[in-house]
């Protein structure tokens, strides 16, 4: 018999995401974006002899990088999702006056009646 890694967990309330494995993920996003950051600039040193136009580009992203993962590591955690509605809508009432309790205009009974 093969044995599962993990059960799969279903989230059912609108809870947020943990606080600590929101910072992990904060943190694995700036790490990568940073990786790439430096093999951009390591690429903009080796190429720039031999390819310059793809070195200036490498070394601009190695330049925006950055900021951008800055940005996206502060941008603060998610928003909590909507919780569904568990309350049913009350019905609409008749407006007072009607005295038919029920009919919607008055234009639908005979003149004369009412």
């Amino acid at each position: 018999m093969r044995k599962r890694a993990e059960p799969e967990v279903f989230r059912i309330t609108g809870a947020r995401q943990g606080l600590a494995d929101d910072v992990r993920g904060r943190q694995r996003r700036y790490i990568i974006s940073m990786s790439v950051r430096t093999l951009s600039v390591i690429a903009a040193a080796v190429l720039w002899n031999v390819e310059r136009h793809v070195a200036v580009v490498a070394l601009a992203l190695g330049v925006l990088l950055p900021y951008i993962a800055v940005v996206i590591a502060n941008a603060g955690r998610e928003s909590a999702p909507s919780l569904p509605s568990t309350f049913l809508s009350s019905p609409v009432r008749p407006a007072l006056g009607t005295g038919d309790g029920g009919a919607e205009s008055g234009a639908e009974r005979p003149h004369g009646q009412g």
